[in-house]
């Protein structure tokens, strides 16, 4: 008797085609609320330095080939984004159509917060409505091949200095509302026990953490702030330093325009070298990580 085939569900954030999805994906992003003017026009402005795309989709159905390779037969890969098309809503549909009843869901965030990984099993479950028997990965930043994928970025980057071992290793990820610290979300010691991990794998004698990308509202936001960590290190006396965006799994604006373009203004500024790891990607390393993690949360519910 031939097994059920079980969906999975890689999730991401989503991000326009073009630039006259930009303000209509804002929209999507405020719950519906109209975006002032002006904060469309600049956001358009930062997508059009990065080629007026992102490509978070087409780089999230890269990695879903991946990991739909490595699971072989059984399961059936499909890709969903948050906030754009195709919407995670839309494509638990289709699978649903496909006459599949068992779904596994990950996003590509490897670390949890509620306000982010959360909003994905909200959005899911919501989508699959009872009709689905869904299970989440909630985090995945403790497997082997992501941390040394990591690792082995760092290791390949410093060698674009000239004096490697004084280089200034930053890490970063995505700044969060402060406000998440009030319920013991996970995500920023989730983040830093990534970081520590990855740098004892790298050989990093020190390393320093800090957020990038945060929102434009008027609430603190989880800091330090990457820029200030990094003129403060220039402000020391210190010229070279490397960026590592453990947050974050492939490339896109927060990485594309928030470290190629602005950091490397900063540092020009500053008169520094400044340089980040490659993203991983469809790295064959993050694709095992991440099918390692589908396969255990499957096979812990009894489905294989």
């Amino acid at each position: 008797m031939t097994r059920e085939q079980i969906a999975v569900l890689v999730m991401a954030y989503g991000g326009p085609g073009n630039l006259d999805e930009v303000e209509p994906y804002l929209k999507d992003i405020r719950g519906g609320r109209v975006t002032r003017p002006q904060l469309v026009e600049e956001i358009r402005a930062r997508y059009a330095r990065i080629g007026g795309r992102s490509p978070i989709l087409e780089l999230t159905r890269a990695q879903a080939t991946g990991v739909g390779k490595v699971l072989g037969d059984q399961f059936n890969v499909y890709v969903g984004m948050r906030h754009w098309h195709p919407y995670i809503s839309d494509v638990v549909e289709e699978i649903a159509r496909a006459g599949h009843q068992r779904v596994v869901g990950v996003a590509m965030a490897p670390h949890y917060s509620n306000m982010s990984v959360g909003a994905y099993e909200k959005k899911l479950l919501q989508a699959a409505d009872g009709r689905l028997d869904v299970t989440l990965v909630r985090s995945w930043w403790r497997e082997g091949p992501f941390l040394e994928g990591v690792a082995g970025r760092i290791t390949e980057a410093l060698q674009r200095f000239p004096q490697p071992t004084t280089v200034q290793v930053i890490f970063t990820a995505h700044s969060l509302p402060e406000k998440i610290l009030a319920s013991a979300d996970p995500y920023p010691d989730e983040l830093k026990a990534s970081a520590a991990d990855v740098a004892g794998r790298a050989r990093l004698r020190e390393w320093r953490f800090a957020y990038q990308s945060a929102g434009a509202t008027s609430e603190p936001w989880l800091g330090p702030d990457v820029a200030d960590v990094i003129t403060e290190i220039a402000r020391a006396g210190n010229n070279a330093v490397l960026l590592v965006p453990i947050g974050f799994v492939c490339d896109h604006v927060e990485i594309l325009y928030d470290i190629d373009v602005e950091g490397q203004a900063l540092a020009q500024r500053l008169g520094i070298q400044l340089e980040r790891t490659r993203s991983l990607n469809d790295d064959p390393r993050l694709v095992a990580a991440v099918a390692a993690v589908v396969r255990d949360a499957a096979a812990q519910r009894g489905w294989m």
